[in-house]
């Protein structure tokens, strides 16, 4: 069955700075471009059930008609690894590059399940978007047999990252809900990729673009060409592997931490993550790309789109400990998430431009992303319960494969069992032992944090 929608216009733009970022990404991990590839599940609300499947069609199909980037596609007819073409100038990049391409109707095709849910989700997620002709929306139904008909008891999205990042998919989902509770979605509709990309060509877009560009190109200047400069191992086959560790100790003590020094506990991890990289390269300041959601203004907040994109994270590890090491973190996050909403072609330009100065090529390499949606701080965690919590910390390797755009990627995660990390490397750079250690010195070092001054650097 499809799903069949019908929306009030199409039109034609140049990418929106976050899609032109994650299409970046997108080219430089083709044919691995799956990895971007991510879903939420959507529990059909008791008060909706019974619900038929034509009731979910009709449902869906408002919520792609609302949601304007549902039913966008990649106008150039490139696909992933193809490189696209470039201009000199900032109008002959637009005319050339990648554009978006809004469709006023169509149909979505749907796969219906009677099995797991989280297992269709996997299986839509698994291949990578044809992103110049596939509907960047996949959706499965999972139904049960019932006496009146089969009954719809989950919605399976998966969204292409042209499309939406994670805090885009929160959005659909809620507006999914409701329409399966209500029929509607109140409010104004949010501004479309179409109106993003108008507004960030226009006067007060470029005085954003610039604002952000100057602080990228001043760091730039200072920073270390590239963290995980040096290949120290043989590639493990495939060369790109994720570690991750779920720990109820790291979560407490990290809540600790923030509450008893008045910041969030992402810039406690991040702090922590940038020292653990200088100890892991012997770099005295790092650089790190923090992924920021960039939903500062309040038109944009219910948005269903990519506005995620990588901050620049500077800070000077010479500290004389953990506490002094936190309090240069916080400014240092701040001027982070300022710059996180820039135009990528500003970016390629200062990049080759400094590379040139300096004579070498300027890359971090070395990403950050919180994916966690609600923040929690807690001074009540106690030093015994925490380090007793260390025993049940668990470490598994969910994943290889041959080609990442980055060399160390870190996810955090909120997860049953407590605080998910996910460190994904390449491991010419970072070989899986070390991978392992990092991710151990981590929670080591945050629950001494929690209790006792680290006294010495920790870079």
């Amino acid at each position: 069955m499809d799903i069949r929608f019908s929306g009030s216009r199409s039109g034609t733009a140049p990418l929106t700075w976050g899609q032109r970022a994650i299409w970046d990404a997108i080219q430089k991990t083709a044919p691995d471009d799956h990895y971007f590839n991510f879903g939420r599940v959507l529990a059909v609300p008791r008060r909706a059930r019974p619900l038929t499947v034509e009731r979910a069609a009709e449902a869906l199909g408002a919520l792609v008609a609302r949601h304007e980037s549902l039913r966008t596609r990649l106008g150039t007819g490139q696909r992933a690894g193809q490189k696209p073409e470039r201009g000199s100038e900032r109008k002959t990049r637009q005319k050339t590059g990648p554009s978006q391409v809004l469709a006023a109707s169509g149909a979505i095709p749907v796969t219906v399940s009677d099995g797991d849910p989280d297992r269709l989700l996997e299986t839509l997620a698994e291949k990578a978007f044809a992103y110049d002709g596939e509907w960047p929306l996949r959706v499965g139904l999972v139904v049960a047999a019932e006496a009146t008909g089969p009954t719809v008891t989950h919605i399976v999205l998966v969204f292409c990252h042209l499309a939406a990042d994670g805090l885009g998919a929160e959005v659909a989902i809620t507006d999914l809900r409701l329409l399966l509770l209500r029929g509607a979605v109140p409010g104004p509709v949010p501004p479309s990729p179409l109106d993003l990309a108008r507004w960030q060509g226009s006067e007060q877009g470029l005085r954003v673009a610039r604002i952000a560009a100057e602080y990228w190109e001043k760091e730039y200047r200072r920073i270390p060409p590239t963290m995980f400069d040096c290949p120290v191992a043989a590639p493990d086959s495939p060369p790109v592997w994720r570690a991750r560790i779920v720990s109820r100790a790291l979560d407490m003590a990290v809540q600790r931490i923030a509450a008893v020094h008045g910041v969030s506990t992402s810039t406690v991890l991040l702090a922590a993550s940038s020292a653990l990289v200088g100890t892991a390269t012997g770099h005295d300041v790092c650089a790190m790309l923090p992924i920021v959601g960039n939903r500062f203004r309040g038109d944009t907040a219910n948005a269903v789109t990519t506005l995620s994109q990588e901050g620049l994270f500077v800070l000077d590890l010479r500290q004389g400990g953990f506490a002094d090491l936190l309090k240069a973190a916080r400014p240092a996050a701040l001027r982070a998430y300022r710059s996180a909403y820039h135009d990528p072609d500003d970016r390629d330009r200062l990049t080759e431009r400094v590379g040139r100065e300096r004579g070498t090529r300027i890359h971090p390499y070395c990403c950050f992303n919180d994916m966690r949606f609600v923040d929690r701080v807690d001074a009540s965690h106690d030093e015994q319960t925490v380090r007793r919590a260390m025993d049940e910390t668990t470490l598994t390797w969910p994943l290889s494969q041959d080609q990442l755009n980055c060399r160390f990627c870190l996810h955090v995660t909120a997860e049953p069992g407590g605080l998910g990390v996910s460190l994904t490397a390449d491991t010419r750079f970072l070989p899986r032992p070390a991978m392992e250690r990092y991710l151990r010195d981590l929670e080591s070092l945050l629950v001494e944090a929690a209790f006792h001054d680290v006294l010495e650097p920790v870079g």
